[in-house]
């Protein structure tokens, strides 16, 4: 399911027929979608005020359809379908009502949706006369409105008080919320958190899927965890890592827990749907993203040759779009100096696949141990911890303040105090959770005290990629 607000799609995607039947697929702009729609389903003959509720309802209907990824979650290749049992009445190449068509042109960037909630209302509707529904009645809206009420007021008449009516909604091409390759450990990005936001909504029904404590847009361990659970709950293969039937079953059972595709659903908050990351990284951004970037970038040049390295300073220059270009270039992408999610995607398996080429990590060699990739944080265990637990306790012999603790290869309570200690004298953001920047400067401070001077670069002796 997408992240950020719901936007209006350029064009809709409608099959005709049932889903499950084998049917042609037409794609159409989605205003003259819903002046088909409208031309289809209500008469134009009716006052405007009861077209006008009819369309909100028609637009917020398909609206609901794309926002949820309704179709598209369980492997179709359209949008919406033309069968009224399922979906809204569309006739392939009909005409339209004038009327219809002006009212459409004016109000089809507009929806409903419920106060407090970002998705557009599953606004069910039926005539009203040989059906019945507890959405809107169609035929009902006529009575309305001769009596005077204006369309909002119809429309709060059938789906409550508590409706809004989103206005000038901005329009953009459709994107499918899967990113087009598989997110795994240490992927950093609004994907991971879209993960982490409906593994823990779904968890609420299926209690043996683990709590992700920290949303926080870092793919970790204890991501990947309640990630392989839920895979072995919906008979998926338990790799731990989203591909594109993990992310679309996670999206179609957290759309059927919440009941996003009904009248009474739970609803989106904003706080769910917010984006945490910057889309792309381009030129005059400053942020911890482009640290983060910097970071893998400079262990990266350290390895290729051909990869430009760049210094960690958290502003994207000219020398940080350079390295980006050459990057690019080496894995041929368009050299746009601009990380995109294709970039992204490339560096961060550029990055892991060093990890994973070189010898096994020993934090007594003369080299520093480059970041796993992985964000460490309270409840992390393993060797990358024990690692880090050897870097601070000796750091500490010469900062006292930075607490001593045990390399048990467990991140407790102890551990979580000295990183934060740690961050507190550096001037970084007191969390207590390791990423690249904390680990780079732990392993910068670690490599000044113990071997009198910072042994990066990276590169292990004889690991040169040409």
């Amino acid at each position: 399911m997408p992240t950020g607000e719901p936007y209006i799609p350029e064009t809709i995607t409608v099959h005709l027929g049932r889903p499950d039947q084998p049917a042609e697929n037409v794609t159409v702009s989605f205003p003259d979608y819903v002046k088909n729609v409208a031309s289809s389903e209500i008469y134009p003959t009716w006052p405007e005020a009861s077209l006008r509720a009819n369309i909100y309802a028609i637009v917020s209907f398909a609206l609901n359809r794309i926002y949820t990824e309704w179709y598209r979650s369980r492997g179709y290749d359209f949008d919406i379908t033309d069968n009224t049992q399922f979906d809204q009445k569309y006739i392939h190449g009909r005409q339209v009502f004038e009327n219809v068509s002006r009212i459409a042109d004016e109000i089809f960037d507009d929806y409903v949706r419920r106060q407090g909630s970002v998705e557009p209302l599953f606004t069910a509707f039926c005539n009203g006369t040989t059906a019945t529904c507890d959405g809107l009645s169609q035929w009902g809206t006529v009575s309305l409105a001769e009596e005077g009420f204006v369309p909002y007021e119809i429309l709060t008449y059938y789906y409550g008080d508590d409706i809004d009516i989103v206005r000038n909604a901005p329009i953009r091409t459709y994107t499918p919320s899967y990113p087009g390759f598989p997110i795994s450990l240490g992927f950093v990005g609004n994907e991971t958190r879209n993960i982490q936001v409906q593994l823990n909504r779904i968890s609420r029904n299926y209690p043996a899927i683990p709590k992700i404590a920290d949303v926080s847009g870092d793919f970790d361990y204890a991501t990947e965890d309640a990630v392989r659970t839920f895979q072995e709950i919906f008979n998926l293969e338990p790799t731990g890592v989203v591909d594109k039937a993990t992310w679309n079953k996670i999206a179609y059972i957290y759309t059927s827990v919440k009941r996003l595709a009904e009248l009474n659903s739970e609803g989106v908050r904003a706080e769910e749907a917010a984006q945490q990351f910057t889309e792309n990284l381009r030129v005059g951004m400053q942020n911890q993203q482009v640290r983060n970037l910097q970071y893998y970038l400079s262990v990266i040049g350290a390895y290729y040759a051909a990869v430009q390295p760049v210094p960690i300073t958290g502003y994207f220059g000219a020398e940080t779009e350079a390295s980006v270009k050459s990057f690019q270039q080496v894995f041929g992408l368009p050299q746009t100096g601009v990380v995109d999610r294709a970039t992204a995607n490339d560096i961060y398996r550029a990055y892991f696949g060093i990890i994973e080429s070189l010898p096994p990590p020993d934090p007594e060699e003369g080299n520093v141990v480059l970041f796993p990739g992985v964000v460490l944080r309270e409840g992390s265990s393993g060797e990358y911890v024990r690692i880090l637990q050897t870097y601070l306790s000796y750091i500490h012999e010469t900062y006292p303040e930075i607490g001593a603790m045990n390399t048990t290869g467990y991140f407790g309570p102890l551990t979580k105090a000295s990183v934060m200690a740690f961050q507190r004298m550096y001037g970084l953001p007191e969390n207590g959770v390791v990423g690249s920047t904390v680990w780079d400067a732990i392993t910068e401070l670690y490599s000044d005290l113990r071997f009198g001077m910072d042994k990066r670069p990276y590169q292990a002796p004889g690991y040169t990629i040409t």
